[in-house]
C-alpha cells in the first residue's frame, strides 16, 4: 500500500505496541494519523520527523460499548476518509475457564472481537466508495496457537482470523483488502501481565520476547508490501506452522507445560 496522503486510524495508540506502531507510521508520509484512545486529553505529543504525517491528532475511540464506537465515530471520525485502519486495540483474561471474571470476559470479548467488527464496518463504506483502502487485524499467536489457561482470549483471537480471512475473500477485486497480524511475545506491560496470569499454569521462562519498536517496523514494512498476514519467527513461528498441521502437536507442547494446579 503507498501510504503517501492516506489517512490513517489507529485503536490503542496510547501504550504498548499502539505506542511503538503510533512512533513508527509519523515517520511516514501520511496525510493524517488519527491515535484512536479512550482518554486523548492525556495522550502524549507525537511530532512527524520531516517528510513524516502531515497531521498527527488524538481522537476519543472507547470500544467497550456499541454506543461509545457509535459516539466516537460520529463525534470525530465520520467525515475522515480513512484509508488504513489498524485495529490494535485489546484486553487479555486468562487461568482456567471456571475461575475466570464474567464480567472481564465479556469486556475483552467486546474489545478485541466484536470491537474490530463494528469499527470496520463502520471504515468499510468510505473506503469501497473510494476503491481504496486496507483493515489491519491484531490476530496474536493466540488466535492460532490454543494453549490451556488461555481459553477465551484464544477464541477471541481465533474469530478476528476468521473475521479477517472471510472478510479479505468479501472484498476480492473492490481495491480494499485485509492483513492480518500474528502477534509474537512482544515486551509491553500487557505481556507482563500476561505471563502473571498465565505463569500459574504454565512455565512461561522459555518465552520470547520481540522489542515493540522492532514488530512495529515489521507491521508498517508488511502494509506497505500488501502482505496477506505477518507471521513471527522463533519458536512462536513453530507454534504456528504447528496449528495448521496436526493437532497432536500443540497436544504434546500442552502436557509439557500445562498443570492445573497453580506453579505459584
Amino acid at each position: 500500500m503507498d501510504l503517501t496522503g492516506a489517512t490513517c486510524l489507529l485503536t490503542g495508540a496510547n501504550r504498548g505496541i499502539g505506542l511503538a506502531l503510533s512512533r513508527r507510521l509519523a515517520e511516514e508520509p501520511l496525510g493524517t494519523l488519527l491515535l484512536g484512545m479512550r482518554s486523548p486529553d492525556a495522550a502524549d505529543t507525537l511530532r512527524a520527523p520531516p517528510g513524516g504525517a502531515g497531521e498527527i491528532r488524538a481522537v476519543r475511540l472507547d470500544l467497550s460499548s456499541r454506543a461509545s464506537i457509535d459516539a466516537g465515530w460520529e463525534a470525530g471520525l465520520a467525515d475522515q476518509p480513512i484509508d488504513l485502519l489498524i485495529n490494535n486495540a485489546g484486553q487479555m483474561t486468562g487461568g482456567l475457564l471456571e475461575d475466570q471474571d464474567l464480567e472481564a470476559m465479556y469486556a475483552m470479548f467486546q474489545v478485541n472481537l466484536v470491537g474490530v467488527a463494528h469499527l470496520t464496518a463502520r471504515a468499510l463504506p468510505g473506503m469501497l466508495a473510494r476503491g481504496r483502502g486496507k483493515i489491519v487485524n491484531n490476530a496474536s499467536i493466540s488466535g492460532y496457537a490454543h494453549f490451556p489457561a488461555a481459553t477465551t482470549y484464544a477464541a477471541s483471537k481465533a474469530g478476528v482470523v476468521a473475521l479477517t480471512e472471510s472478510l479479505r475473500r468479501e472484498l476480492r477485486g473492490t481495491g480494499v483488502d485485509t492483513l492480518h497480524l500474528i502477534t509474537p511475545g512482544v515486551n509491553t506491560g500487557m505481556l507482563d501481565d500476561t505471563e502473571a496470569v498465565y505463569g500459574r499454569y504454565m512455565d512461561t521462562s522459555g518465552w520470547e520476547r520481540e522489542e515493540p519498536d522492532a514488530w512495529a517496523g515489521k507491521v508498517v514494512a508488511a502494509i506497505r508490501a500488501d502482505a496477506r498476514k505477518l507471521e513471527p519467527g522463533g519458536k512462536i513461528g513453530w507454534a504456528v506452522r504447528a496449528s495448521h498441521g496436526p493437532a497432536a502437536l500443540l497436544d504434546l507442547a500442552s502436557r509439557r507445560m500445562f498443570s492445573r494446579e497453580p506453579r505459584r
